[in-house]
């Protein structure tokens, strides 16, 4: 490959590649903070310290986004938190998540799908790779338009209930 065809090549991948913060390359923390709609419990925490994930916040955060009608609480893949990190970054905010929904229980899963709620029965939530959530300060579109463009994922948009959903599947939108 010449020269010019791999300066192509480098800048068409680059274009192409998902967006970082770009404090990412060099960042030596990642934190977040998450407030329950349904409990009112809130948590601010640093999850990733000098290149790795800190055991104690995982902790923390799967209690805070534990199933809030059963308590059972499940480890939210740290994936899932790095893309909330990079959403957040994306829509240049360090605001706290409301949160509608993060882990389900298999059995909550299952009386919501069976009462017609709109779940689905292999749902992500209940192996803690998807979330509910609404941000503060920014209008459902911009939370959606920024999850979309990070393309990690699946993206639902919930205007009437007031939420997007993100996880991270296979990217889709609906």
């Amino acid at each position: 490959m010449n020269r010019r065809k791999f300066l192509a090549f480098t800048i068409a991948s680059s274009a192409m590649a998902p967006w970082r913060p770009a404090a990412a390359l060099g960042e030596a923390s990642r934190a977040l903070a998450f407030r329950s709609l349904h409990t009112e419990e809130r948590l601010s925490v640093i999850y990733w310290r000098d290149g790795d994930y800190v055991p104690d916040a995982l902790e923390r955060i799967a209690e805070v986004l534990r199933d809030h009608r059963s308590g059972e609480a499940r480890q939210i893949e740290p994936a899932l938190l790095d893309l909330l990190h990079e959403l957040l970054g994306r829509l240049e905010t360090d605001a706290p998540f409301e949160v509608i929904s993060a882990y389900r229980s298999p059995g909550t899963n299952e009386a919501m799908r069976a009462a017609g709620r709109g779940v689905v029965s292999n749902s992500l939530h209940t192996v803690g790779k998807a979330i509910d959530v609404r941000v503060p300060g920014r209008t459902l579109e911009a939370v959606r338009d920024a999850a979309l463009a990070l393309a990690r994922g699946g993206v639902g948009y919930y205007p009437q209930d007031g939420f997007v959903h993100v996880d991270i599947g296979r990217v889709r939108r609906w």
